[in-house]
């Protein structure tokens, strides 16, 4: 299907051009057409993005969940099924993070990161390659109780495959990809052959949940595993290389939240909405349908921009500005509907303990060098190389 071009997608980005395209966009033209990557609608308002999240009967996972898409050989539940589909994979994913589950995690969670921090605040350098690739493993590796071995290897794969995506690396993209299934598919033989506790291991549980009496089939375990490990790796990295960088470039934000530590949940919401990590997760239109002044048609592709929309002034007073004072907000960084993230809540607590801990022990950051940035479907920076003034 063809359509006017109404934008170009850049070749070449920086911190900041990305927000000035959407805010373009949403003033201009809202629901955007764009002929690379396949074709895609980009949805950049917040009302029209929350539509399609929640509208799944018009608006499917089932057929491409990012933009550009990515190809695989394999189905990856919950994001890829659309409900009741998706329902199984998500509850066996969320029984391990009720609210007393969470609690017990931030202990765990604040020890981590000042395992992995100390030794990046006392070098510097970039703080991606130095402090955020790792660390996200190693939350990883605790929750679904991975051994040393295979954390390790999901750190250099889930690193070669980001970056695959990011210079449009299709080869090594699927190459990466297959090493992340095969890993999956390791985790899940080692716990048929060794079986844990369901209530305490998040793989025995998706094993044992039964659906009308039938186990959930091993190739779609095997895709939700797959699913969790990759997300869990990508957006934590470029999100506190991003935070990083508004504190190198706002050290009166970095010492107000030094003399005030209480602001740091608030400050993280803020930054959470600034800098929302995800730009092109994508639903397709199951039927024409008019949206955001724009005839979609049947099959077409639309990135939904969480990017975008949470910069939307219709939602958020001076959108552009970080503001402490905007009390409840309506974020969509974690999606919204039957796909919002389940990893949200566990997500909070790392990243709120990061903004703490490294506003806790320093006293300014500053940029030492130019940022590498990510490309749809993320945004943010992929190298953050700082000084760290102590």
């Amino acid at each position: 299907m063809t359509h006017p071009v109404d934008f170009v997608v850049p070749e070449v980005e920086d911190f900041d051009s990305p927000h000035a395209l959407f805010a373009e966009l949403r003033g201009r033209c809202p629901v955007a057409w764009a002929d690379e990557m396949g074709g895609f609608w980009a949805v950049t308002r917040h009302e029209d993005i929350a539509r399609v999240l929640t509208d799944w009967q018009t608006f499917t996972t089932t057929v491409q969940n990012v933009v550009p898409p990515v190809a695989t050989t394999q189905r990856r539940p919950p994001l890829h099924l659309d409900p009741p589909g998706n329902i199984p994979y998500r509850n066996a994913i969320l029984r391990f993070l009720s609210p007393r589950r969470i609690e017990e995690w931030r202990p765990k969670v604040a020890a981590m990161v000042a395992e992995h921090l100390e030794p990046y605040l006392a070098r510097g350098g970039d703080i991606c390659a130095g402090f955020s690739f790792t660390l996200p493993i190693a939350l990883l590796a605790e929750f679904f109780r991975l051994s040393p071995k295979d954390a390790e290897e999901i750190r250099l794969v889930g690193a070669e495959f980001n970056m695959a995506l990011q210079r449009q690396d299709f080869e090594t993209l699927r190459e990466r990809s297959d090493a992340l299934y095969n890993i999956a598919a390791r985790l899940i033989e080692d716990r048929k052959i060794h079986p844990q506790d369901p209530d305490l291991d998040p793989v025995s549980n998706l094993l044992a949940v039964r659906v009308d009496g039938q186990a959930l089939p091993d190739d779609k375990i095997l895709g939700a595993l797959r699913q969790f490990l990759l997300v869990g790796i990508i957006a934590p990295t470029t999100f506190i290389g991003s935070m990083a960088v508004h504190l190198a470039r706002h050290p009166e934000h970095h010492a107000e939240l030094t003399e005030n530590p209480d602001l740091v949940p608030v400050a993280l919401e803020e930054l959470l909405r600034l800098y929302t990590p995800y730009r092109g997760f994508a639903r397709t239109a199951r039927q024409d349908v008019d949206l955001g002044g724009k005839t979609v048609k049947a099959g077409d592709a639309l990135a939904v921009v969480f990017t975008s929309g949470n910069r939307d002034g219709a939602v958020f007073a001076e959108p552009d500005l970080y503001r402490l004072d905007r009390g409840e907000t309506d974020l969509l960084t974690f999606g919204r509907g039957p796909h919002m993230c389940p990893g949200a809540p566990l997500a909070r607590v790392l990243l709120v303990e990061v903004l703490a801990q490294i506003v806790a022990k320093s006293r300014r950051l500053e940029l030492t060098g130019p940022l590498e940035m990510t490309r749809w479907p993320e945004y943010g920076p992929l190298a953050v190389p700082l000084a760290v003034i102590r």
